[in-house]
Formats: C-alpha cells, sequence, structure tokens
C-alpha cells in the first residue's frame, strides 16, 4: 500500500463546501439564462445574497442549528436552491403542502362525508 505524500494535505470539507454551493448558485442562474426563464425578483436578490454571503463568511447562515457545522447553505436555503433549478430547467411543479389535520386511514373525501352526516 502506497502512503500519501506529506506535502499533501487533506481536502478542507469546509471549503469543499463552499465551493460546491457557488457553483451550484452559478448553475442555477446560468441555466434560467440558458433556458429563457425569468426568475422573479426575489429569487434573483436570493441568488445574489447567498452568494455574496459565501464568498464573505464562508457560509450563508449564521445559526449553527439550521445546518451541518461543514456546509455552507442551510437545510432551507438547499430546498430553495433546489426549487430554483427546477424552475430553471423547465420542471417546475408545485410546492408539495401538507394536507392538515386529517385522519390516518381514511380518505379526505370519506372524512368530509362522515362530518357532514354527524
Amino acid at each position: 500500500m502506497r502512503a500519501k505524500p506529506p506535502d499533501r494535505k487533506a481536502p478542507d470539507p469546509r471549503a469543499q463546501a463552499r465551493k460546491a454551493a457557488l457553483s451550484a448558485l452559478k448553475k442555477a442562474r446560468r441555466m434560467a439564462d440558458k433556458g429563457g426563464i425569468e426568475l422573479s425578483d426575489w429569487e434573483g436578490e436570493f441568488l445574489g445574497s447567498v452568494a455574496q454571503r459565501i464568498e464573505t463568511y464562508g457560509r450563508a447562515f449564521g445559526d449553527p442549528e439550521k445546518g451541518g457545522a461543514g456546509q455552507a447553505l442551510s437545510v432551507n436555503q438547499t430546498i430553495k436552491l433546489k426549487e430554483i433549478t427546477a424552475k430553471a430547467k423547465g420542471e417546475r411543479k408545485p410546492m408539495k403542502r401538507g394536507k392538515g389535520f386529517t385522519r390516518n386511514g381514511r380518505p379526505e373525501a370519506a372524512v368530509e362525508e362522515a362530518e357532514d352526516e354527524g
């Protein structure tokens, strides 16, 4: 088994996460421009501000409970980035929302009928 050369350092996971996040942000913007998809003002501002915070601070969120220690984006920022990327690809699907407080195992129509009768 060959040993690692001593002059080579192990890659820094924070630097890798930072680089991956910046490239994902740039890729989303490029895909939107290339596909002719117009991003909303909020989405454009989101991409710009997150990229700026990553370049300045190395991560785009301050609260350590919102994401992993070695990550550049919080969980919610990652979800939003994926939604923007899907929109730029033209695969935009409406965000799935919960159906509220319904009983498990009973279809929603059956619950409404039971409430009407009782």
